[in-house]
């Protein structure tokens, strides 16, 4: 039995710019020096794989860990946040609600948003593909708080729920075995690892 462990690393925080894409945001100077003071964690050192969403703001903090580690990032498109294009840009208080609804109705599309159990799915599928492999070492996953908490409900054998979210800020990881999936910690600031 391998004692490989799995962690799914969300982007800490980010340059809000209403005029661009959500998915082009990059990380602030914050989200930045908590990234770089994380990349030699000890908690780091068997990592053998980094795999990143495409969008910018994972990719930023994949690769100042992986600069750090000797490693390349691997970059996978499907990762992505939950799909939010249809409203775009919305204000914090309107977005926590709308975000409540994405967890609280898992079946439905609300505002036009991908419904959660088909970004489920689609993050669970990614994650698989890459653990199918069977690479030894730990692996990291660079990714967005939404779908994060999808995959740890998924391990976690909760339904979906909000209540499973990251706390707020970004910059937290889970992690679980890499046999039988089991969860090993649920949601922790990346500095108290």
């Amino acid at each position: 039995m391998s004692a490989d462990i799995v962690r799914y690393l969300t982007h800490p925080q980010v340059q809000i710019d209403p005029a661009v894409p959500v998915p082009q945001w990059g990380l602030s100077p914050v989200g930045r020096a908590r990234t770089a003071a994380l990349a030699h964690a000890s908690w780091l050192a068997s990592t053998t794989q980094i795999v990143s969403s495409g969008e910018r703001k994972a990719i930023e903090t994949a690769e100042i860990i992986a600069s750090w580690l000797g490693l390349m990032i691997e970059i996978r498109a499907a990762m992505h946040e939950n799909d939010r294009s249809a409203t775009g840009f919305l204000k914090p208080a309107e977005f926590e609600q709308v975000a409540d609804r994405f967890f609280a109705e898992p079946h439905l599309s609300v505002r036009g948003w991908e419904r959660a159990v088909d970004a489920q799915a689609r993050i669970v599928r990614e994650a698989e593909e890459v653990l199918g492999r069977k690479r030894p070492g730990d692996v990291l996953f660079v990714g967005h708080g939404a779908v994060g908490t999808l995959l740890f409900c998924h391990h976690a054998g909760h339904p979906i729920d909000r209540v499973h979210d990251q706390p707020a800020g970004g910059g937290h990881c889970f992690a679980f075995a890499r046999d039988g999936r089991q969860i090993v910690h649920g949601w922790r600031r990346m500095e108290e690892i």
